[in-house]
């Protein structure tokens, strides 16, 4: 095992890991560790709510976790002799859960709360929890399917500039101000009340609270990008903005469908993630980088066979959007959930199970006006019965539970 840079105990409150974890962007939050160029090391990370979600049959917590609060990250390291405009270069060498928290969660956060990609056709708490057996996940909440897990990273990236802050702040601004009653809320603004600030403290942690970015989306230094591929294997070359680069991550996840379509849609854990990081001096002007670039990691789950569910840029109501991918993806999601309630599924399990299994969603075309077409592509491996189409109709599977709600 390699050294533990940054321990973190799951079972412990944020803000008594001892500065080792943040849950804001800013460019002077101080480093918690340094290593040299070629280093690999081991960093500890809680789950993303930082152990508000409990392993029971309730979606109470679901319903009322802060969201002010998220994402928990581990770090920042610095690398001696990250400059900015250089390339961050970090091997991810290994992930894992750790015994004291070996499971997951799921959530279908509250409309009020979060919602979701599909948070007007399910605007209610839901949960799911998962058992880990060894790549394998299963859940009580979902009988019926049972699929190997890419683990990976939903967030990892390094700490932007002052200039680069006030950009996201300030664009970020103008987008909430066109629409600031909206629910689920256009974006996150800065909150200081519930920041945590790593090892910045009194007056200038304060002050930085007031402006740091909170690590609801992806931006141009990586993020909350919920790559699903970005796993065992993977190597990641990040922007540097400031010295050091200021490398942090978080939001472990066992598994998950591209887009994370439920918002807490992956198989969220608890962990520890190995890495390895180097520096490409001046790499940013060399390669021409604005946003991360990754190479995927070799393994993933061979699924060979699928079904794959079309959807267009029109609507639920009818309306024709002109080549929309964000209506196209949800329409290919509704389809298929439609498709699996077929087999006696719930529409929210039907939605988990998109959030969570490793389903493959494509823009597969994006200029024949005025039509995009976006495609999910469901494995039907992952099924303990057959759920591809036949001429005696589907085979109707009498479920004995369902996603845990809130009383």
């Amino acid at each position: 095992m390699l050294e533990v840079l940054i321990p973190a105990d799951p079972l412990k409150a944020p803000a008594e890991q001892n500065g080792m974890l943040h849950n804001r962007w800013h460019p002077d939050l101080p480093m918690v560790a340094m290593v040299k160029p070629g280093a690999s090391f081991r960093v500890e990370c809680v789950d993303w709510t930082g152990n508000q979600i409990k392993d029971d049959d309730s979606a109470n917590d679901v319903r009322d976790v802060d969201l002010t609060k998220v994402h928990y990250l581990s770090g920042p390291i610095g690398v001696e002799g990250a400059e900015p405009g250089d390339l961050l270069v970090v091997d991810i060498l290994d992930i894992g859960t750790l015994p004291s928290s070996d499971w997951g969660f799921t959530g279908i956060f509250a409309k009020s709360n979060g919602g979701g990609f599909l948070t007007d056709h399910y605007p209610d708490a839901r949960k799911a929890c998962w058992n880990f057996e060894g790549i394998f996940a299963k859940s009580r909440h979902v009988p019926g399917v049972n699929f190997a897990g890419i683990m990976h990273p939903g967030l990892i990236g390094c700490l932007p500039s002052h200039d680069l802050l006030k950009t996201w702040n300030e664009r970020e601004a103008a987008l909430f101000a066109t629409n600031p009653e909206r629910v689920p809320a256009l974006c996150a603004l800065p909150y200081a009340d519930t920041a945590l600030m790593g090892k910045m403290t009194g007056s200038a942690a304060a002050e930085a609270a007031q402006v740091g970015a909170r690590t609801v989306p992806p931006r141009e230094h990586g993020g909350n990008c919920d790559i699903k591929n970005l796993s065992r294997g993977s190597k990641v070359y990040f922007p540097v903005y400031v010295n050091g680069g200021g490398l942090s991550m978080g939001d472990l996840h066992f598994s998950q469908g591209d887009g994370e379509i439920t918002f807490c849609g992956a198989i969220e854990m608890a962990g520890w993630i190995e890495l390895h990081v180097d520096i490409i001096k001046g790499g940013m002007s060399k390669y021409g980088i604005t946003n991360p670039i990754f190479k995927p990691s070799p393994l993933e789950p061979r699924y060979t066979d699928y079904l794959i569910f079309e959807g267009i840029s029109v609507d639920e109501s009818g309306t024709q959007h002109y080549l929309d991918a964000h209506v196209a993806y949800r329409r290919a999601c509704l389809n298929a959930i439609e498709y699996m309630k077929k087999f006696g599924y719930t529409g929210e399990q039907a939605y988990a199970i998109l959030g969570t299994a490793p389903v493959e969603g494509h823009i597969s075309g994006i200029v024949d006006i005025p039509n995009a077409c976006a495609t999910l592509w469901l494995p039907t491996g992952i099924f303990d019965f057959d759920i591809r189409p036949n001429k005696t109709g589907p085979s109707v599977q009498t479920f004995s539970a369902d996603l845990a709600k809130a009383s």
